[in-house]
């Protein structure tokens, strides 16, 4: 999986408290095509509760899309 790679530390770690979603949950969203925050709570049948881990979730896609950019270059 690329995406794991992309992303750095352990993907069994909580990014969504709330919806218990784990970083491993957020990658395969992105993988799939998520380009929002919004995008992976839909990809996984839920929505922000509380938001504290939007920011994180941000990050994670903006370091795949950076990733990629390298790759193509």
């Amino acid at each position: 999986m690329i995406i794991s790679r992309i992303i750095a530390g352990p993907l069994f770690v909580y990014v969504c408290n709330c919806n218990g979603l784990r970083q491993r949950d957020v990658a395969q969203a992105i993988q799939a095509g998520a380009q929002r925050p919004r995008d992976v709570f839909a990809s996984h049948g839920c929505s922000a509760q509380c938001a504290k881990c939007v920011c994180e979730m941000r990050q994670m896609i903006q370091q795949t899309r950076e990733s990629f950019a390298l790759a193509a270059e």
